[in-house]
């Protein structure tokens, strides 16, 4: 035996993962049923109060999808996760246990173009409203919140520009006002940078993106830190009796696991934002090769970054990797290993050149998507952020003249070239 503490890169295979005790089956099998018997009544009885875990049917809870939240908990040093169908599905219901009519959150301004109109549009649908800060004006980030703010907002590292955001200076101030930080994480992963040890009290992941890595499933996951007072008077889903299992208190009863438990009863149990064990399973093996794909995302990130900073035809590069980012400083605290893969750049010729390199790529993939082992390239302003204005786009990062990369696992010098070709055509 061994005291020793289980590295990041044994936890991404291990972790959630033991032979099936039926087969011995050595991967996680792929849980492919609806429903799970009960061994009695009792039994039955004691896992819909809550009083016993198992599984009941696979809206709430499946094998494989269990595995999958066993490590996603472990690798962002949380108490407990869940996964549901999409990054998206996973921040509404990161929210939903904390919202209600006339409740306000306070968001980044740099976040992905979905997330501002989800924020800005869609959640005012249930009562809700987002007020959108720069984040890195903390007195701002501060007076934005008042007595109706339920959640603080932001991405580690954002969409689309690749900024780095100063977490512990947000956790501070979000526990000042007694509220959680919920933190998305897709673009830096665990591997890179780990939200709770900042201060966030819930990390969100959309799974699609590096975590699975291949560009094959839809997937998020909301991460509890289980460190949060649910009890501060202003979270009566987590602390006040829940009339649908018999006054429990979610916070009293489940205390550092409140939230999950909350999440999985009532957020999958009547959302029903199931993720399907299948895409369970493609991730839990994406995630099997996390850090070697990590570092190799960001190896080939400085390469293309510092040989399209040198180009006259690019007006500025956005990587918080480049010593010449004002974010590059924050690297050594929030994600030491690296800034990711993901950044933007500007074309001097503006959105028509934009648009000609888009269409002159070859090896690049023009996708709305990121996190892939493929390169991919789009025009932010035209697709994922075109529902903004053109002020929201620029201060997403994502602005008429700016195209968004995701550099992949290719050999650089390939990629280099592809563009070098493309930036000819473009600006030609």
């Amino acid at each position: 035996m061994t005291d020793r503490q289980p590295g990041f890169e044994t936890l991404q295979i291990h972790a959630g993962a033991r032979p099936d005790p039926a087969t011995g089956a050595r991967q996680v099998p792929i849980y492919q049923s609806t429903a799970f018997v009960f061994r009695d009544a009792d039994h039955a009885a004691a896992l819909f109060n809550l009083q016993e875990v198992g599984y009941i049917y696979s809206r709430l809870t499946n094998p494989t999808v269990a595995a999958l939240q066993e490590r996603m908990a472990t690798l962002e040093g949380g108490a407990g996760a869940v996964c549901c169908s999409s990054g998206h599905a996973a921040q509404i219901m990161a929210l939903f246990p904390l919202m209600g009519p006339g409740l306000n959150i306070v968001a980044s301004n740099r976040l992905y173009g979905g997330t501002v109109t989800q924020f800005s549009q869609t959640i005012r649908r249930f009562g809700w409203s987002a007020t959108f800060v720069d984040f890195d004006d903390l007195d701002a980030v501060e007076a934005a919140i008042d007595d109706n703010t339920r959640a603080v907002f932001c991405e580690s590292i954002a969409n689309p520009g690749g900024y780095i955001t100063d977490l512990d200076a947000i956790a501070a101030i979000a526990d000042r006002a007694g509220v959680p930080l919920i933190v998305d994480n897709t673009t830096a992963t665990p591997y890179l940078c780990r939200p709770i040890e900042h201060g966030a009290t819930l990390v969100v992941h959309s799974l699609t993106k590096y975590l699975t890595g291949n560009g094959t499933v839809t997937g998020g996951a909301i991460i509890d830190s289980g460190k949060f007072n649910w009890s501060n008077g202003k979270f009566p889903a987590m602390s006040e009796p829940e009339p649908a299992y018999h006054g429990l208190k979610f916070h009293e009863t489940f205390g550092p696991l409140a939230f999950t438990f909350n999440a999985i009863a009532i957020g999958l149990r009547d959302l029903g934002m199931t993720m399907n064990p299948q895409a369970a399973h493609y991730t839990l093996m994406g995630i099997e090769t996390l850090s070697l794909r990590m570092e190799k995302h960001c190896a080939n990130a400085i390469k293309v970054a510092q040989w399209l900073e040198q180009d006259p035809r690019v007006a500025y590069v956005t990587y918080a990797g480049l010593p010449s980012s004002p974010y590059y400083g924050r690297m050594a605290t929030i994600c030491p290993k690296g800034a990711s893969s993901l950044f933007t750049f500007a074309l001097k010729g503006g959105y028509d050149a934009c648009v000609r390199l888009i269409d002159s790529v070859n090896l690049f993939s023009h996708v709305a998507n990121l996190g892939d082992t493929r390169s991919l390239i789009i025009h932010s302003a035209s697709t994922t952020h075109r529902q903004l204005s053109e002020s929201q786009q620029i201060a997403a990062g994502a602005g008429p003249d700016v195209v968004r990369l995701s550099i992949g696992l290719e050999d650089a010098e390939d990629l280099i070239a592809d563009l070098d070709q493309a930036l000819a055509k473009a600006t030609g």
